[in-house]
């Protein structure tokens, strides 16, 4: 909790609203997803997690649960994979790599940013610093404390403004 607290400090105003779940399988993951993607039409989300926490796995399962067919692959070293799923553009980034936010200034965020009606994906927000947009949805992954079983148990909350967006993941 303490990384999220901090990342959340320094990239997103306080959010009014937040649902907290446990994920004991991969399979509540892809669940999760699926009821993500019932609710996800455009917006901007910030995955924010450690290194292993499944950002990638959730997004993989987002876009799939939207509609991709094929692979989902990480942008640690793109930065950015775009896709276009049911004529929705979608953007899903990965700042790990990102050594200075201005990086993203120079290889065009503008441009992906200007598309009307996107869904905007950020791993390690944090060091989008102001070049990014604030999110519309924060969805913060724990791994267990305890990660040496088999099955990884993740601890899952999600932050938003919307009241009916929350509602909706809680049934």
């Amino acid at each position: 909790m303490l990384s999220y607290s901090f990342a959340l400090n320094h990239v997103v105003d306080p959010m009014l609203h937040s649902f907290k779940l446990t994920l004991s399988h991969e399979q509540d993951t892809q669940k999760l997803a699926e009821t993500l993607a019932k609710q996800l039409n455009q917006g901007v989300i910030y995955l924010i997690g450690d290194l292993g926490a499944g950002k990638t796995t959730l997004t993989r399962y987002l876009l799939q649960s939207l509609g991709h067919q094929g692979a989902v692959k990480s942008p640690t070293y793109t930065l950015v994979e775009p896709y276009k799923i049911n004529g929705k553009e979608i953007f899903h980034f990965d700042l790990y790599r990102l050594n200075d936010p201005y990086e993203l200034e120079l290889m065009g965020i503008r441009d992906y940013l200007d598309i009307p009606n996107a869904l905007f994906l950020f791993e390690w927000p944090s060091k989008g610093g102001d070049e990014i947009p604030q999110a519309d949805y924060v969805i913060e992954i724990e791994k267990s404390a305890d990660d040496t079983s088999q099955e990884h148990m993740r601890f899952v909350t999600i932050h938003s403004n919307s009241l009916e967006f929350i509602q909706a993941l809680q049934h």
